[in-house]
């Protein structure tokens, strides 16, 4: 294990710890240290003295403010295992968070862009270098379904133009290799070629520096709004609509799978449920007994044969 500096507070020390010896992305430590300042703010004196009933009215005093289910379990996860992190260095000899659970909130199913908006998102020819590169971004989100932590981090060396593949390094610094599709391919091309500094991060801004989450989510709005979608976009509305595009085409869960990362086959099912809502649009449109007893199906004239 890395040697921490001892002069900083615990938080900062596990700060450190998942930057340097966990090596999670940027976002990720970013998320963390938000979900740790909840916690600071609300208990401003020390970390180190609370137990499950400090920690049980804290998730319910973020939960009388309007944080959904969702939003608690991943503050929870991030207290237990900054807690666990203290176990690990011998500074406390329990973890205040064990037994501890979230209020559940419904499950919301991931929310996917019509095929029809995902044409007219990117029928668009560029002419700017800036539109090259967000063509290029696009394309990949829906081509190849990665993560807008993955995306940002890309170099040049993980993608294989020839081969049509891309080489991520996802979460817990897990590698997966995913095909690109030839629309996504040729964008990247595009945008090599008008690329103004010759820097080895795949996606820059025009000064050379590496794009950041928050400018792809700014960007994608724009060109949502400039597109004319009725549908609000983000990047993870584009990894979603590629799953559920692969998985009805495919029907291939465990392709799906592998393609986004997950580690379980559970994360992956949810898209399941996108299919049997189109099935159900399908059959209520085409199966002569979904109709209503009040509203009888049209009838096609038979023709004499």
């Amino acid at each position: 294990m890395t040697t921490l500096d001892k002069n900083l507070s615990l938080p900062t020390q596990y700060l450190q710890y998942l930057e340097f010896e966990r090596r999670v992305s940027p976002l990720t430590l970013a998320n963390y240290r938000r979900d740790l300042t909840l916690l600071q703010n609300i208990y401003p004196d020390s970390l180190l003295v609370l137990d499950q009933q400090h920690i049980s009215r804290a998730i319910a005093q973020l939960h009388r403010k309007g944080l959904s289910g969702r939003s608690l379990a991943r503050i929870l996860s991030c207290w237990r295992h900054f807690y666990r992190f203290t176990l690990k260095v011998r500074v406390l000899a329990h973890n205040p968070c064990l037994g501890i659970r979230a209020p559940k909130s419904p499950k919301s199913l991931p929310q996917t862009l019509p095929l029809s908006a995902s044409q007219v998102l990117l029928q668009f020819i560029p002419q700017k270098p800036i539109e090259f590169r967000d063509k290029a971004v696009m394309e990949l989100f829906y081509s190849s379904g990665l993560r807008l932590a993955e995306l940002t981090q890309l170099t040049l060396e993980q993608i294989n133009l020839t081969e049509q593949l891309v080489t991520v390094m996802g979460k817990g610094q897990k590698t997966r290799i995913v095909p690109v599709g030839q629309m996504a391919i040729q964008a990247i091309k595009d945008w090599l070629n008008v690329k103004p500094q010759k820097t080895s991060t795949l996606f820059t801004t025009l000064q050379g520096n590496p794009l950041t989450p928050r400018a792809v989510q700014l960007r994608l709005a724009y060109w949502g709004r400039k597109q004319g979608l009725n549908e609000r976009l983000y990047p993870h509305r584009l990894r979603h609509s590629f799953a559920s595009d692969v998985l009805q085409s495919s029907g291939d869960l465990r392709a799906v799978q592998e393609m986004l990362g997950h580690a379980s086959i559970s994360s992956t099912q949810i898209y399941t449920h996108l299919d049997y809502q189109q099935l159900a649009v399908v059959y209520d449109k085409t199966h002569p007994r979904a109709h209503h007893a009040d509203v009888p199906p049209k009838k096609t004239p038979i023709k004499p044969t």
